[in-house]
Protein backbone atom coordinates (compact mmCIF):
# COMPACT_ATOMS: atom_id res chain seq x y z
CA UNK A 1 0.00 0.00 0.00
CA UNK A 2 1.60 3.31 -0.60
CA UNK A 3 2.12 5.57 1.79
CA UNK A 4 0.69 9.19 1.42
CA UNK A 5 2.66 12.37 2.95
CA UNK A 6 0.92 15.35 3.56
CA UNK A 7 1.26 18.42 5.52
CA UNK A 8 0.24 18.48 9.22
CA UNK A 9 -1.47 21.26 11.34
CA UNK A 10 -2.54 21.89 14.81
CA UNK A 11 -5.45 19.57 14.56
CA UNK A 12 -3.20 16.73 13.74
CA UNK A 13 -1.35 16.91 17.65
CA UNK A 14 -3.30 13.87 18.85
CA UNK A 15 -2.24 11.50 15.88
CA UNK A 16 1.72 12.99 16.46
CA UNK A 17 1.24 12.57 20.44
CA UNK A 18 -0.42 9.06 19.39
CA UNK A 19 2.54 7.65 17.38
CA UNK A 20 5.29 9.08 19.67
CA UNK A 21 3.79 7.15 22.72
CA UNK A 22 3.47 3.95 20.74
CA UNK A 23 6.93 4.50 19.09
CA UNK A 24 9.68 5.94 21.58
CA UNK A 25 9.32 3.05 24.28
CA UNK A 26 10.18 0.52 21.38
CA UNK A 27 12.99 3.39 19.72
CA UNK A 28 14.57 3.90 23.08
CA UNK A 29 13.61 1.33 25.67
CA UNK A 30 17.05 -0.51 25.64
CA UNK A 31 18.74 3.04 25.28
CA UNK A 32 17.22 5.57 27.87
CA UNK A 33 15.31 4.87 31.07
CA UNK A 34 11.68 4.81 31.41
CA UNK A 35 11.55 7.68 33.60
CA UNK A 36 13.99 10.10 30.35
CA UNK A 37 11.35 8.46 27.97
CA UNK A 38 8.35 10.07 30.04
CA UNK A 39 9.97 13.10 30.91
CA UNK A 40 11.42 13.15 27.02
CA UNK A 41 7.37 12.92 25.72
CA UNK A 42 5.77 15.26 27.94
CA UNK A 43 9.13 17.98 27.40
CA UNK A 44 8.28 17.38 23.36
CA UNK A 45 5.21 16.49 22.43
CA UNK A 46 3.05 18.29 25.22
CA UNK A 47 -0.33 19.91 23.89
CA UNK A 48 1.58 22.85 24.42
CA UNK A 49 5.08 22.28 23.37
CA UNK A 50 3.88 21.25 19.85
CA UNK A 51 1.53 24.15 19.67
CA UNK A 52 4.55 26.40 20.33
CA UNK A 53 6.86 24.26 17.57
CA UNK A 54 4.00 24.73 14.71
CA UNK A 55 2.70 28.60 15.82
CA UNK A 56 5.73 30.12 17.29
CA UNK A 57 9.06 27.75 16.52
CA UNK A 58 8.50 27.51 12.63
CA UNK A 59 8.43 23.45 13.06
CA UNK A 60 6.82 22.25 9.69
CA UNK A 61 4.93 18.71 10.22
CA UNK A 62 3.91 16.41 7.78
CA UNK A 63 1.91 13.27 8.47
CA UNK A 64 2.75 9.43 6.67
CA UNK A 65 -0.53 8.19 5.83
CA UNK A 66 -1.78 4.90 4.82
CA UNK A 67 -5.32 4.46 4.01
CA UNK A 68 -5.87 7.54 5.74
CA UNK A 69 -4.75 6.61 8.82
CA UNK A 70 -1.10 8.59 9.99
CA UNK A 71 1.90 5.99 10.53
CA UNK A 72 4.36 8.32 10.86
CA UNK A 73 6.00 12.18 10.69
CA UNK A 74 8.69 14.39 10.57
CA UNK A 75 8.93 17.62 11.72
CA UNK A 76 11.42 20.35 10.35
CA UNK A 77 12.95 23.74 9.80
CA UNK A 78 14.57 25.45 7.18
CA UNK A 79 16.95 28.33 7.42
CA UNK A 80 18.01 26.36 11.11
CA UNK A 81 19.96 28.77 13.63
CA UNK A 82 20.60 31.25 10.71
CA UNK A 83 22.04 28.49 8.27
CA UNK A 84 21.13 27.57 5.17
CA UNK A 85 20.50 23.93 5.94
CA UNK A 86 17.21 22.18 7.06
CA UNK A 87 16.94 20.71 10.40
CA UNK A 88 14.80 17.80 10.71
CA UNK A 89 13.56 17.61 14.57
CA UNK A 90 11.61 14.64 14.69
CA UNK A 91 10.71 11.82 12.35
CA UNK A 92 8.80 8.37 13.95
CA UNK A 93 7.04 5.78 12.27
CA UNK A 94 5.40 3.06 14.08
CA UNK A 95 7.04 0.10 14.70
CA UNK A 96 4.53 -1.92 12.25
CA UNK A 97 5.17 0.32 9.61
CA UNK A 98 8.88 0.52 9.88
CA UNK A 99 10.95 -1.23 7.15
CA UNK A 100 8.44 -0.49 4.43
CA UNK A 101 9.43 3.49 3.18
CA UNK A 102 7.56 5.24 4.81
CA UNK A 103 10.99 6.85 6.70
CA UNK A 104 12.62 7.21 3.28
CA UNK A 105 9.33 9.00 2.10
CA UNK A 106 9.16 11.97 4.92
CA UNK A 107 13.08 12.63 4.25
CA UNK A 108 12.51 12.53 0.41
CA UNK A 109 9.22 15.23 0.86
CA UNK A 110 11.61 17.44 3.55
CA UNK A 111 14.60 17.37 1.05
CA UNK A 112 12.32 18.39 -1.81
CA UNK A 113 11.12 21.37 0.10
CA UNK A 114 14.76 22.14 1.07
CA UNK A 115 15.67 21.87 -2.52
CA UNK A 116 13.34 24.16 -3.62
CA UNK A 117 14.42 26.39 -0.94
CA UNK A 118 17.84 26.22 -1.80
CA UNK A 119 18.80 24.75 1.22
CA UNK A 120 23.06 23.46 1.52
CA UNK A 121 21.93 19.74 3.31
CA UNK A 122 19.62 18.35 5.39
CA UNK A 123 20.69 17.97 8.98
CA UNK A 124 19.45 16.00 11.96
CA UNK A 125 20.26 14.29 15.55
CA UNK A 126 20.83 10.83 16.43
CA UNK A 127 20.82 9.30 19.21
CA UNK A 128 24.70 7.41 19.39
CA UNK A 129 23.42 4.16 19.86
CA UNK A 130 20.13 4.30 18.01
CA UNK A 131 19.41 1.72 15.74
CA UNK A 132 17.87 4.36 13.16
CA UNK A 133 21.40 5.91 12.41
CA UNK A 134 22.02 2.63 9.82
CA UNK A 135 18.81 4.08 7.87
CA UNK A 136 20.32 7.65 7.98
CA UNK A 137 23.35 6.43 6.51
CA UNK A 138 21.92 4.50 3.70
CA UNK A 139 19.90 7.58 2.85
CA UNK A 140 23.19 9.63 2.51
CA UNK A 141 23.28 11.00 5.96
CA UNK A 142 26.77 11.46 7.37
CA UNK A 143 28.02 11.98 10.30
CA UNK A 144 29.19 15.98 11.30
CA UNK A 145 30.20 15.60 14.61
CA UNK A 146 28.71 14.83 18.30
CA UNK A 147 26.35 16.90 20.90
CA UNK A 148 25.63 16.46 23.83
CA UNK A 149 22.28 18.08 25.33
CA UNK A 150 21.63 18.81 29.24
CA UNK A 151 17.54 18.74 28.52
CA UNK A 152 17.20 19.00 32.50
CA UNK A 153 15.83 16.67 35.30
CA UNK A 154 19.46 15.13 35.27
CA UNK A 155 19.06 13.75 31.93
CA UNK A 156 21.23 13.97 28.63
CA UNK A 157 21.10 13.50 25.35
CA UNK A 158 24.28 11.97 23.56
CA UNK A 159 23.59 12.74 20.00
CA UNK A 160 25.18 12.80 16.56
CA UNK A 161 24.87 15.21 14.58
CA UNK A 162 24.25 13.99 10.74
CA UNK A 163 24.09 15.73 7.27
CA UNK A 164 22.91 15.33 4.37
CA UNK A 165 24.78 17.52 1.71
CA UNK A 166 22.10 19.06 -1.19
CA UNK A 167 22.50 18.99 -4.78
CA UNK A 168 21.26 22.88 -6.17
CA UNK A 169 18.01 22.29 -8.42
CA UNK A 170 19.36 23.11 -12.06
Amino acid sequence: MPVLIRPATITDIQAIQKIARETWPVAFGDILSAGQIAYMLEMMYSMAALTAQIEHKGHVFHLACEDATPIGYVSHECNYQDTNKTKIHKIYLLPHAQGKGGGAALIDAVKQIAMAKKQSALTLNVNKYNNALGFYRRLGFVVAGEEDIDIGNGFLMEDFILDMPLAPLA
